[in-house]
């Protein structure tokens, strides 16, 4: 049997939880379709926080002031993502120092990879390195995570230095806005199914199966 290959679109941040949950949760459910389904995965850029600054802020102070989020909420919210995170094979590394990032540069990066086949790696180096390895986005940081994933490090250097493709995530960023994308993650299936949020992996293996039936399973 052929497999069909649906063309994914995925609009993140790389400081979203919920961003790390949808897609581990859309590996599970490919993989339960490995012998139908292929899928060629695009990522899009989408700062929650456009206007943080480099030196980053409080993650439990940012979270109070933007969504009223109090300490409590906080430690019921880690300890759901934590267990959410187990469930997709994610560690959520959590502490109390923990801040929120500016998340341009990784954008870039992103946009620079796309087409290199490693896109989806680099995504998911990313994540790990905010949520995992109490990591920050500072260049050298950065750097040694692209050598990790195996792409060029001297244009990647390039990227940063010349802040080339700043202007063009912001445009990007600005059409997903105009065409109604106001929460990530946000999943588009062949240009025409569009999902929101953290999709439970059973909905997303009905989704894909309706797209190459036609119906629904």
């Amino acid at each position: 049997m052929n497999k069909v290959l649906l063309e994914i679109d995925i609009i993140s941040d790389v400081v979203c939880p919920w961003c790390v949950i949808g897609f581990g949760r859309l590996q599970i459910a490919l993989e339960q379709l490995k012998y139908k389904v292929g899928a060629n995965i695009t990522w899009h850029p989408f700062e929650l926080n456009p206007a943080m600054p480099q030196s980053g802020e409080n993650l439990r102070d940012h979270l109070a002031a933007k969504y009223g989020t109090t300490l409590e909420g906080s430690i019921k919210a880690r300890t759901t993502l934590k267990e959410f995170g187990k469930e997709i094979g994610f560690d959520f590394n959590y502490f109390d120092d923990m801040k929120m990032l500016n998340s341009h540069q990784c954008h870039q990066l992103l946009l620079w990879a796309k087409g290199s086949g490693k896109q989806s790696e680099l995504a998911m180096a990313l994540f790990e390195l905010f949520f995992s390895k109490r990591g920050e986005f500072n260049q050298s940081i950065l750097l040694a995570l692209v050598e990790n994933v195996g792409l060029d490090v001297q244009q990647a250097r390039e990227v940063l230095d010349s802040n080339s493709s700043s202007e063009q995530v912001k445009v990007l960023e600005r059409q997903w806005q105009q065409q109604g994308i106001q929460v990530v993650p946000a999943f588009i299936f062949n240009q025409q199914e569009i999902v929101t949020g953290a999709q439970d992996v059973e909905s997303l293996v009905s989704l894909m199966n309706r797209l190459i039936t036609g119906k629904v399973e």
